[in-house]
């Protein structure tokens, strides 16, 4: 408690800067800024994150290693060379292999550990996994006009090499859900483009400038809170994972139409949006 008052407290003062004026509206719980590096898995660091959140926000502390993930990709033998994915992708690997605490597998370099421990239990692989992610739990939606609203698509996507399918929501549908998920302390992960100009990780945030005309699937995100600036703009806290070498320590701002423009997919609770099936 006393690190997270101390991160509000910088966080703040941040804040207070000249050309980035914003007021903390919500900020749920979250595990460290982690630093995936040159890997291509920001996939599998945001879900984590998502799962933490829900399960920090629930009152039961949870780290998860990605470094398991990334070591148990390497036996998929239709996984890119570079170990891309989707934000489903990480829950299919979990389903699938299991999954074990942050601390039982920091690296790579090690072998994959064959039983789960945490607080003085004993889990095997997959019985950790469900204990904290259970199947069907999380359900990605996703806003694609060319496809009938409140149906399930296939985005046409390279990282989608499993074939992962989308519930399609209208983007104001999609942007309401994904505020009131966050509202309501849940885990949600975002994945979308970061190749627009106001994008921009060293101030720390994300608004829309000139639209370069396309939305390309380049990068996830954890989503922690909600926020506005002087000017009562409201925009998305994210927690990226490219370490704490930015102006909000690692987090960014992303204005709300940039989320409604650039989204690709959010992954949520499937019981937040069981009224939409």
């Amino acid at each position: 408690m006393r690190r997270f008052f101390y991160f509000l407290v910088l966080l703040a003062a941040a804040c207070s800067k000249p050309d980035a004026d914003f007021t903390i509206d919500v900020m749920n719980s979250y595990t460290p800024v982690k630093n995936q590096g040159r890997s291509q898995t920001c996939w599998a660091y945001a879900m984590l994150s998502a799962i933490e959140t829900e399960h920090i926000m629930r009152g039961d502390s949870v780290h998860l290693s990605v470094a398991f993930v990334e070591k148990a990709m390497e036996q998929e033998t239709d996984a890119p060379a570079k170990k891309r994915g989707m934000g489903m992708t990480l829950i299919n690997m979990i389903q699938k292999h299991g999954l074990v605490p942050y601390e039982s597998m920091r690296d790579t370099l090690v072998p994959l550990p064959r039983r789960a421990f945490m607080f003085g239990a004993d889990y095997t692989l997959h019985e950790f996994a469900r204990s904290v992610c259970a199947p069907g739990e999380y359900v990605g939606v996703g806003s694609d006009p060319r496809h009938p609203y409140f149906t399930d698509y296939e985005p046409q996507l390279p990282d989608n090499w499993e074939h992962n399918r989308l519930l399609n929501l209208p983007q104001d549908t999609l942007v309401a859900l994904a505020r009131r998920a966050v509202a309501e302390g849940r885990g949600v992960c975002w994945e979308g483009d970061i190749s627009e100009s106001g994008f921009d990780w060293k101030k720390g945030v994300a608004r829309l400038s000139l639209i370069n005309g396309s939305t390309t699937d380049d990068h996830c995100m954890a989503i922690v809170g909600l926020a506005h600036d002087a000017e009562g703009r409201r925009y998305f806290v994210m927690k990226n994972s490219w370490g704490r070498s930015n102006r909000y320590d690692g987090l960014m701002f992303m204005h709300e139409d940039y989320l409604r423009q650039k989204t690709i997919a959010l992954y949520l609770p499937r019981n937040l949006i069981a009224a939409h099936e």
